[in-house]
């Protein structure tokens, strides 16, 4: 869409005013927005900073106290999401919603079904589907199924799901957060066609350079108020992280080694099986058992994985998130059954149960702080006994310690930076970094033997990714050994002493990461390069 052209049109959506409060907390206070017709218009702060709240009162998931919303110019009011749609609004969340056992067609229409004499009509939609594809540059194949596709094709499911439901004003809610370069080059161009078609994208990310990269005008929020619109053209990414955090852009870069020869976790052939767990008979060997399961056709979701990682040393794992880095983690963590060995400082713990190696040492930052690490009902200080309740300070003979664990909690608060009122304040009220601070505050308590960090920095500020890379690299220095799995590969490369990359559940490449790049980095996790040891 032409300047000359974006002049005559009205803006897309026009914020003025909106007021959002909570008990005790001010969510958003006169934030004032003006989204232009036909451009991406990215929104950045800190967590805890209004975006989120800001995206659902548009979205009609919250309503403001005080203010006015304008779509197209004209004043609207939503109650619910549904209000939205009707306007021509979609929102792609974070966290896909997607059911994996229905094939794209079916997670497209789903709730916007076209029928024809009551029963669904397939036709139809394939047609539809196809159309909008074409058009945008969206290309699916509607009959896979959406567990079979990667994290870039989901993506543009959950595109196609909005526009299908008529959106002409799309949210993007971190849409990069779990893209390799590749598959961010990709995004981008797709929003490109997107804009060129008269759509509007509003573009929520923490990721700087790649908000410059895409953004025609950037918003910047700051403790729940807009503190400056600026062009992308006129200011830098350490600028931008300046406005919204007061503080220079962070770099992960770890200089100094503290590798050490002694090896805290070994893991030897270690295969994790598709379809069910097959017991090994007794006395077999794992490599042979494998190799036995190859040549049946089992489909194996780990295959054969073996490495070491020693007291001060980071091993980074890089990867398209589905091809093996969860099975992998729960393998160790003893979540999931699996053929082979893991060694805990020595000491062989392959049938351990979880809690067992949790005891033993083993610090878990999971890849979904939602699901896999906190009660969100629960207060902080319940959260910071989750999995440490058989120990101290949460344990006192058979009893919680409530005392010492609230304590604690005020630690943790303290040290880490959690903003929050109380240790009784339930973990939903916070924001996704100080939940993040909280659980690697967890995590790291009761001096951990090792540590696995998935993704720990995934969708959480520059102020609260640096405090999080901070304490890491003083572990490190401390002698903690980490398995850190991350899709930021400038993290990948900037903390990791040695990195490891896995494709289709085998690790294809040990490489040197003073001596790789990201977009090289990003070839060997699609496969584009050949495995090879560069190590």
């Amino acid at each position: 869409m032409s300047a000359d052209t974006l002049a005559t049109v009205k803006p897309a959506v026009e914020l003025e005013g909106i007021t959002k409060r909570f008990p005790g907390v001010v969510a958003n206070h006169d934030i004032r927005i003006t989204v232009q017709t036909g451009t991406v218009h990215a929104i950045v702060g800190e967590n805890g900073a209004g975006k989120s709240t800001l995206m659902k009162i548009l979205y009609g998931m919250q309503q403001p106290d005080e203010g006015t919303i304008r779509v197209n110019g004209t004043e609207v009011s939503f109650r619910t999401p549904s209000d939205a749609i009707r306007v021509g609004i979609g929102m792609v969340h974070q966290h896909f919603m997607l059911a994996d056992n229905f094939t794209v067609l079916e997670n497209i229409v789903l709730g916007a079904e076209p029928t024809k004499l009551g029963s669904l009509d397939v036709t139809a939609a394939r047609r539809r589907i196809t159309e909008l594809a074409e058009t945008h540059g969206l290309r699916v194949d509607p009959d896979r199924l959406v567990e079979d596709l990667g994290v870039g094709d989901r993506q543009r499911v959950e595109i196609l799901k909005v526009l299908y439901r008529g959106a002409r004003i799309l949210i993007l809610d971190e849409p990069t957060a779990v893209l390799v370069p590749q598959e961010v080059e990709e995004l981008f161009q797709n929003l490109r066609e997107l804009k060129a078609e008269g759509l509007t994208v509003i573009f929520i990310s923490h990721k700087l350079d790649e908000v410059l990269d895409i953004a025609n005008a950037i918003t910047v929020i700051r403790r729940g108020t807009t503190v400056a619109s600026v062009d992308p053209g006129e200011v830098t990414a350490r600028q931008l992280a300046e406005l919204m955090v007061g503080s220079e852009l962070p770099t992960p870069e770890t200089r100094e080694s503290t590798v050490t020869d002694v090896v805290a976790l070994k893991v030897s052939d270690l295969t994790v099986e598709a379809d069910g767990h097959t017991p090994a008979p007794k006395g077999t060997q794992t490599a042979s058992f494998v190799a036995k399961l190859r040549e049946e056709g089992r489909r194996l979701l780990l295959d054969d994985v073996s490495f070491e990682i020693h007291k001060g040393e980071i091993l980074g794992i890089a990867g398209v998130e589905g091809n093996g880095q969860s099975e992998l983690i729960e393998a160790i963590m003893g979540i999931r059954p699996a053929h082979g060995r893991v060694e805990l400082a020595g000491r062989d713990i392959t049938t351990w149960s979880t809690l067992k190696r949790r005891e033993a040492g083993i610090g878990y930052i999971p890849e979904d702080r939602h699901r896999q690490g906190l009660l969100l009902e629960a207060s902080l200080w319940e959260n910071r006994v989750l999995g440490h309740q058989t120990r101290k300070p949460a344990r006192k003979g058979i009893w919680i310690n409530r005392r010492a664990s609230k304590a604690d909690t005020g630690r943790i608060v303290k040290d880490y930076d959690v903003r929050t009122p109380s240790v009784e304040t339930l973990a939903l009220a916070l924001s996704g970094g100080n939940q993040q601070k909280l659980i690697v505050g967890r995590e790291m308590s009761g001096e951990p033997a090792f540590l696995i960090a998935a993704h720990p920095t995934r969708g959480v500020d520059v102020g609260a990714q640096a405090a999080i890379w901070d304490h890491l690299r003083a572990a490190r220095a401390a002698g903690l050994a980490v398995l850190l799995i991350s899709a930021d590969l400038d993290e990948l490369i900037g903390l990791s002493d040695s990195l490891q990359v896995i494709y289709r559940g085998r690790l294809v490449a040990a490489l040197d990461p003073s001596d790789i790049t990201p977009e090289r980095l990003g070839g060997y996790m699609t496969g584009a390069i050949a495995g090879t040891e560069e190590s």
